[in-house]
């Protein structure tokens, strides 16, 4: 079982530009962060220097782009950054911005995507935690028309359509099947407006930084020359034919589908409010940060429901220990040896599984009317996970056995019955030390934590 490490940056960069929304000259720095932390962002202009953390329940307005807010701090227009940090798998990062926003840039996450290739990313010691979809989630906005769907995959990806009421945009869609080719296929996709916006925005003070520098305007509905060269001064651009309906920028398209392009990168930065790396499809219909928001507050509740997961299990998968193989390593036997086979490990986790039978002794007397699994043997099973996890490391493992030295945090959650299949996950809280060895240990039956406990156990040498 191949164990994916949490990743940080090896050092800081920092850049510069005016905000989107107040057209002041701003500065963002991105600072390695310590394992766990996940994405912090700092307001360094503040007093006190408070720090949002960057989940979907912090957000307070996606109007035009993604707000996250802890009191009076607030900072806008977070996506491209934050896309460029989830795409290229950095789990914990702290942010700094001496002001209300990020600053717009050339309106995609390129310019992010560049400076973290060039400090390099680095790998840490805590294992990365996936979210891995299980069953279709999907949420929707009937008066948009805008869905969004997760579904069971191996990896992270996603699908967007986009429709527009526009000849130029009308429907296009974008594909990204792997994280590896953002920065060659997603990240350098622009922000886009329509000519028609454009001015309620300007009123509303929310583009006082936008510029064709850094975003494609679509001319797509006619209008008067005077009302056209108005918007123009205000944007202050040159004044141009009101005639000539088309995209209106100083660089040329990067793709055709670059506007749904850059609806892919915004949903990859408002997923990354969810706090977990996700492996599953997404297939977003009409995607708008309002309803990607939507989406992430619904994954965060499903990730609280399901904050354990069950290990996969295909009973058709060769084992990667059969009960022979557990019987070499460990001393137990019949009624005793309480693991039937191991499906997965690593250097810090194993997963086993026992199938429980209406045959099992202790039935006879536990209870005759109503059969339930001592909850001392559910603990015992886990703690041979354990044992075989540990032994597994060992040059010559027969000649060796584990004993408990202690158990804590002990919880039974729902019973165990004849009939049920038990997978059992545990790992390695430390390193062996001293032939003591701590470990954490959960079972499932189906997708439900039935019982987990943390224990300690000596390796002791047969004598």
């Amino acid at each position: 079982m191949v164990t994916t490490k949490q990743k940080t940056l090896k050092g800081s960069f920092s850049l510069y530009g005016k905000g989107l929304h107040t057209g002041l000259d701003l500065t963002v720095t991105f600072n390695p962060a310590p394992e766990n932390t996940g994405y912090r962002i700092q307001r360094i202009d503040m007093e006190g220097e408070p720090i949002i953390e960057a989940v979907a329940e912090k957000v307070v307005d996606t109007q035009r782009g993604t707000v996250v807010a802890n009191g009076d701090a607030r900072v806008s227009t977070i996506e491209h950054g934050l896309a460029a940090l989830y795409a290229l798998g950095i789990d914990n990062c702290l942010i700094q911005v001496n002001g209300p926003e990020f600053p717009i840039l050339d309106g995609s996450a390129a310019p992010y995507v560049d400076k973290i290739n060039q400090v390099g990313i680095e790998e840490q010691t805590a294992p990365k935690d996936y979210y891995i979809i299980r069953k279709k989630i999907e949420v929707k906005d009937e008066k948009t028309g805008s869905c969004i769907t997760i579904l069971p995959d191996e990896q992270f990806s996603i699908t967007a359509m986009c429709s527009f009421e526009s000849k130029f945009i009308n429907s296009q869609f974008a594909t990204l099947d792997n994280m590896e080719k953002f920065g060659k296929e997603i990240s350098a996709a622009r922000t886009f407006v329509f000519v028609r916006d454009i001015e309620p925005l300007l009123q509303a003070n929310l583009i006082k930084g936008g510029d064709l520098d850094n975003a494609i305007v679509i001319y797509e509905r006619q209008t008067t020359q005077e009302r056209l060269d108005m918007l123009a001064d205000m944007l202050h651009v040159p004044h141009m034919d009101a005639n000539n309906l088309g995209y209106i920028q100083h660089k040329p398209l990067v793709w055709e589908n670059e506007c749904t392009r850059h609806k892919l990168l915004d949903i990859i930065g408002d997923m990354a409010l969810i706090g977990k790396s996700i492996k599953g499809r997404i297939i977003a219909t009409r995607p708008g940060h309002t309803i990607n928001n939507k989406f992430a507050r619904l994954m965060r509740k499903e990730i609280r429901k399901h904050e354990i997961q069950a290990p996969i299990y295909d009973p058709n998968d060769e084992p990667v220990m059969d009960n022979n193989r557990i019987r070499e390593l460990l001393p137990h036997r019949y009624p005793m040896q309480l693991v039937d086979k191991i499906i997965a490990i690593g250097p810090n986790t194993i997963v086993g599984v026992k199938n429980v039978t209406s045959n099992e002794p202790f039935f006879v007397g536990h209870f005759p009317e109503e059969p339930v699994m001592p909850g001392v043997l559910q603990i015992e099973a886990m703690a041979q996970c354990g044992g075989l996890l540990v032994l597994n490391q060992l040059e010559e493992p027969s000649r060796w056995s584990t004993y408990f030295m202690k158990i804590d945090e002990v919880k039974f959650r729902q019973k165990v019955v004849p009939g049920d299949t038990l997978l059992f996950r545990v790992e390695l809280l430390h390193p062996v030390r001293h032939g003591v060895s701590s470990m954490k240990g959960y079972m499932f039956v189906g997708d439900k934590v039935v019982s987990e406990a943390t224990f300690t156990a000596q390796i002791v040498k047969n004598k």
